[in-house]
């Protein structure tokens, strides 16, 4: 652990952790909010222990705790030094390029998030605290000051939670607006009664495509991560880890880390799988918080049409409708997620840079790319399939 490095606003220091076994879980888990597991302590652990993050994959945990001079524990952020922007789903290759054509170093920089989850919710973790603003910005204070100390290019905030922005931007943060598509409940009572929100076109479609899945004889279940054998865990990272291997990608949480979670959270996770007869051909992977589904990974052996609508998307919102979760976010991007009643909703990040050139080109960048996707997300919103909209 580095020593503590002094922030503005003093009696505040913030330190450096190499290891969040370094910060005890009931410490860290009482500032994390309910809503986010992804940001739990038994998570960002396993990630550790199991061998997700590190050097090898360049997410080098550098996590941030901010404490009184009675050294009591008053924020956290889950912070990583990373050589690559692999796994982050804010894209700024083009910024590490022009950087590099500038005969300057982009990486490494520093990054508060959670790794390979671009799933929304505070990143400056405080509790509930009526000093939430005094210490996320003290934290964030001091975050700077760390990246400055390291001499490391830039510090980013991903996917944080909307007002957080305001505490982001009053720390000379840059704000970055991007674009998911999210699902709110609206006191439905059943899947039936959501669709029948829909206009006739696009309640065929869903229809339709359910009852194909239907129809080539697949099986759907949905089991809490507690509930999930040894079997299940293994097959499931096989169908993970062929994802990967079709597009070319790095399958980096491992089946020991998956078991791990399970074993320690596993009622926050929810497990979607897909057999035909006896054997599982599909499988869906979920995060519960306390008020929102997350969805994350998902693999499949073969080509089902529909599958992967029923298994990543109507299992989950009938999920969310018989526990009264208000929100469900499907994962980055995909604009045909819309048709299937996830709208488009605003996602932010923040970016702190130390040159001042370079802070000044990525402003008007980001000035501009602002009006873009506002304008994007008002052409999304064109597409609702609810009647109402």
């Amino acid at each position: 652990m580095d020593g503590p490095t002094s922030t503005p606003r003093k009696p505040y220091l913030v330190s450096t952790h190499a290891s969040i076994a370094e910060i005890p879980a009931h410490d860290w888990n009482r500032l994390a909010s309910p809503d986010t597991p992804f940001l739990r302590h038994e998570f960002l652990a396993a990630m550790e222990t199991h061998g997700c993050v590190g050097e090898e994959l360049g997410w080098i945990p550098l996590h941030l705790a901010l404490r009184d001079e009675a050294q009591h524990l008053l924020a956290v952020a889950p912070c990583y030094i990373k050589t690559n922007s692999y796994g982050e789903f804010v894209f700024d290759w083009s910024w590490a390029d022009a950087y590099h054509r500038h005969g300057l170093r982009y990486y490494p920089k520093l990054v508060i998030a959670s790794p390979y989850t671009p799933a929304t919710g505070p990143r400056l973790l405080t509790g509930a605290t009526p000093a939430r603003d005094q210490y996320a910005s003290a934290l964030l204070q001091g975050a700077a000051r760390v990246a400055e100390r390291l001499g490391i290019s830039s510090l980013h905030c991903l996917f944080h939670a909307e007002e957080e922005t305001r505490l982001l931007e009053g720390c000379g943060f840059m704000t970055r607006l991007g674009c998911q598509f999210h699902w709110h409940n609206q006191g439905y009572d059943s899947l039936d009664q959501m669709l029948g929100t829909f206009t006739s076109a696009k309640r065929k479609q869903v229809r339709r495509e359910r009852r194909r899945v239907a129809e080539a004889g697949l099986r759907l279940r949905r089991i809490r991560g507690d509930e999930v054998n040894e079997e299940e865990w293994s097959i499931f990272h096989r169908l993970y880890c062929s994802t990967f291997d079709k597009r070319g990608g790095i399958p980096t949480l491992s089946l020991d880390f998956f078991r791990a979670i399970a074993e320690v959270m596993g009622d926050s996770l929810l497990l979607v799988l897909a057999y035909r007869g006896r054997h599982i051909v599909a499988a869906a992977f979920n995060l519960i918080g306390n008020s929102s589904l997350y969805g994350r990974h998902w693999g499949c052996n073969e080509d089902f049409h529909g599958l992967h609508f029923e298994a990543c998307y109507y299992q989950g919102l009938e999920y969310c409708i018989e526990q009264g979760l208000d929100r469900f976010e499907p994962g980055a991007q995909g604009e045909h997620k819309i048709s299937r009643g996830f709208l488009p909703t605003r996602t932010w990040s923040g970016h702190w840079v130390a040159d001042p050139g370079f802070r000044t080109a990525i402003a008007r960048f980001l000035e501009k790319d602002v009006r873009g996707m506002e304008e994007y997300l008002a052409a999304m919103q064109t597409h609702s399939p609810y009647r109402s909209h």
